[in-house]
């Protein structure tokens, strides 16, 4: 027994020396990757490049608005190509002024569909998206004002049949977003509004278009990575998020009968005037995805042609379908 325990030690050792020596060869290549100028850097995959941290350095004030961007998000897509996936649509984008927004208007019309942009005050923003549309032989009205009135959404929703005799696709967008640096620093009226605008505004606009919407007819709606996996620095924003995960599985339920689809999409950081009014400091903004940086609003707009079109999504109602650069076993 003595000699099979003396065996065991000896067997013990012989493997903490392998593994010392597995660990030597791991350190040797990662100090070796510390120097190499071919470290592996933010990952480029699309039809362009697009820009890595460190990002310019800007802080805007609330909305945010995107001509003020130094480092101006890239939303054109000038390699897709449009193939009537949405031809003759009449569509309603909320937060429709900049950002995905913006992006999703200028695919949409690309796609064939007329847009009514949907936002607060950013009119400068605004007229830019809506020329951007125009630009694309489609027509778009604007329509400004706050999703949290629900007042404002019938007249928005009312103003889109009005003007294109049809609503067919409804894309719920527009956010709030303020981080906070305790959970006891959150005021009522912090989550208040951020409740409002990503829950309420969500609601109302919804509620006032579905009357309108005939089958075949969808809404997509802006989730968050955050509402997939929370986030420290924004409970509020993320406990939104994850609402709008549950409101559009729900509700994509609830209309199937009317056969009206519901489905959102779950972005993980984009460079939009949404985080420069967030965060005082944005050059690493994106940094930590697998990817290594933020996805410009080019990259998200097609998933909401995909979700959005009869054409390429009729059997997908009630999906979260995530764009968030990768995932890290950490």
């Amino acid at each position: 027994m003595n000699d099979n325990r003396e065996q065991f030690r000896e067997n013990a050792e012989k493997v903490a020396r392998q593994e010392r020596g597995v660990q030597d060869q791991v350190e040797r290549a990662e100090r070796a990757s510390f120097q190499d100028d071919d470290a592996p850097k933010a990952m480029q995959a699309g039809a362009r490049e697009y820009p890595v941290p460190p990002l310019t350095q800007q802080h805007l004030e609330k909305p945010g608005v995107e001509a003020d961007l130094k480092l101006e998000p890239m939303y054109d897509a000038p390699f897709y190509k449009g193939s009537g996936k949405l031809e003759g649509f009449g569509t309603l984008v909320t937060g429709g002024d900049s950002g995905i927004g913006r992006a999703v208007a200028v695919l949409f019309a690309r796609e064939g569909a007329d847009v009514a942009i949907a936002y607060l005050d950013e009119h400068e923003d605004a007229e830019a998206t809506k020329a951007a549309v125009e630009k694309e032989g489609r027509r778009a009205i604007l329509l400004p004002g706050d999703v949290a009135d629900p007042a404002y959404c019938r007249d928005a929703v009312a103003r889109t049949v009005e003007t294109f005799g049809r609503l067919d696709v409804l894309v719920n967008n527009a956010a709030f977003q303020e981080h906070e640096h305790s959970f006891e620093d959150l005021t009522e009226d912090h989550f208040d509004r951020t409740i409002k605008t990503n829950l309420y505004g969500y609601f109302h606009m919804a509620k006032a278009a579905v009357p309108h919407m005939k089958r075949g007819a969808s809404i997509v709606m802006t989730g968050s990575v955050t509402g997939l996996l929370g986030n420290k620095a924004l409970v509020d924003y993320s406990l939104t998020k994850g609402g709008i995960h549950a409101f559009a599985r729900s509700l994509g339920s609830h209309l199937v009968d009317k056969g009206i689809r519901v489905n959102a999409v779950a972005p993980g950081p984009v460079w939009t005037p949404l985080n420069p009014a967030d965060k005082m400091d944005i050059t690493k903004f994106g940094a930590g995805t697998p990817m290594g940086r933020p996805a410009q609003p080019e990259e998200l707009a097609p998933a909401y042609v995909f979700l959005a079109s009869p054409q390429t999504a009729s059997y997908i109602t009630g999906e979260i379908l995530p764009v968030i650069g990768g995932y890290s076993g950490g």
